[in-house]
This record gives structure tokens, C-alpha cells and sequence, in this order.
């Protein structure tokens, strides 16, 4: 796993998201494709079209989690809690923030938000298949919300599946709202905000809302690792 920490920084400052290539080996994403139809891995399983989120399903992973899935969410969350103590520190400075700090060691956090009845494991592998999409939506669990998350994506576009492209909106203060569209290749991470960001403004820090989706497929099936570093109550 290599992150050019320096790099997804200046990018989720500059345009709320960052693109990082290659982290899964096309033998991991197919391992962890494949094992969405283990139900003995998943605590629960969410058909989204009962609930108006769009189309398509997902299941939570129970604990322990699998290997890799555990190994990704400790590796990144030390230098992603960097970044959110910055964003913290930059909108406290303009009156826009909580006074939250993001331990350096995810169990440390994790201790946190199970202290606050937070105890359920929210990484998420998704499957959709043709017509399926999500709408936009933010992944808010509880009182304790960790403001960067990240996807994987576990297929292969063009081949697997069609359509299907991570959208992301920002929607900034008495001003039209802005999207952003990710292309991935299997294996690619993306990695942005929770529900908001810092930006700044002529008139100085401002914050926007965010939220994220995917747009519909249009054939095949596509499937998506979702790290999210809060546990759920």
C-alpha cells in the first residue's frame, strides 16, 4: 500500500477528494468481491431501494473484520486524523468548528466511539448491478463522526460494468452547488469527506456540505470496498 500522504492532502484541500491508483491487486479485489456471498462475514445487509437511498445492496462486515479490510482502516487512519485535526484547527480558527481532536492510533478512537455506545463495524462492501446507483447520501452513525472516509473500487470499468462513476457535490454557502466526477480503475482508492470541509473564500474560511453517490450503471456488475474509520450505535 503506497499513499502520497503530502499529495491526497493538498487535493482534499484544493477539491475535497483525492484519487489514489493501485492500491488493491486485482487478486485482492476479486477476494474481496467474491466475498460478498459469505454471509457469515456481514452483520447486516441494507437493499437500498426499501429505503430510498436508490438501488442496488450492501452489507456491513461484522468484527473481526477481514485481514485486509482491518489492515486498511488502521493504515490509513493515522495520516487521514492528521489531515482532520488541520481541517479542525483551520475551522476553529474561523469560528466554523467543534473543538474535536482525532487520537493518532484508530484503536485509541475506536475506544472513543464504543465508550459512546458506537459499537458496530461500518465497512461496507456494495454491490450493484445494471440500473443500480446511489443517491447522494452522507455515512453519519452517531455522535462521533470521523470526517474522511474512503472507496475501493473491486471491478473493472469497461469490462465488468459500465456507467457506475463515483459523483461527489459540495454544496457551498449562497452559491450553486459543484460536482465532481471520479473515474476509477479496480483497485483505486478515493478518499474524501464524511459530510463537510473547510474552503477558503476572499473572505476568508468557509464550510461546505458534502455528500457523495454513484451514478447509474448502465451494464455489468460493480462492486465497492467502503472504509469508514466511526463505528456505528
Amino acid at each position: 500500500m503506497t499513499f502520497d500522504w503530502a499529495r491526497i492532502g493538498d487535493e482534499l484541500d484544493a477539491f475535497g477528494c483525492a484519487r489514489v491508483p493501485g492500491v488493491l491487486a486485482p487478486a485482492d479485489c476479486a477476494l474481496l468481491a467474491g466475498a460478498y456471498d459469505d454471509p457469515a462475514l456481514f452483520r447486516s445487509r441494507v437493499v437500498m431501494e426499501r429505503h430510498g437511498f436508490g438501488r442496488g445492496e450492501y452489507q456491513y462486515f461484522r468484527y473481526p473484520l477481514p485481514d485486509l479490510v482491518a489492515q486498511l482502516r488502521a493504515a490509513m487512519y493515522g495520516p487521514l486524523a492528521a489531515i482532520a485535526n488541520r481541517w479542525q484547527e483551520v475551522l476553529l480558527k474561523s469560528a466554523m468548528g467543534i473543538d474535536a481532536r482525532y487520537p493518532a492510533l484508530h484503536a485509541d478512537y475506536l475506544a472513543r466511539c464504543h465508550a459512546a455506545g458506537q459499537t458496530r463495524p461500518t465497512p461496507l462492501l456494495l454491490r450493484y448491478r445494471e440500473g443500480d446507483y446511489n443517491c447522494l447520501h452522507q455515512d453519519l452513525y452517531g455522535e462521533h463522526v470521523f470526517p474522511l472516509q474512503a472507496a475501493f473500487l473491486l471491478s473493472r470499468p469497461g469490462t465488468d460494468f459500465t456507467g457506475g462513476e463515483f459523483v461527489l457535490t459540495e454544496q457551498r454557502p449562497r452559491m450553486q452547488s459543484r460536482a465532481e466526477v471520479v473515474l476509477l480503475e479496480q483497485g483505486d482508492c478515493v478518499i474524501f469527506p464524511v459530510h463537510h470541509r473547510p474552503v477558503n473564500g476572499t473572505r476568508g474560511v468557509y464550510r461546505v456540505n458534502m455528500r457523495h453517490g454513484v451514478s447509474r450503471l448502465r451494464s455489468g456488475n460493480r462492486h465497492t470496498l467502503g472504509i469508514i474509520f466511526h463505528d456505528a450505535a
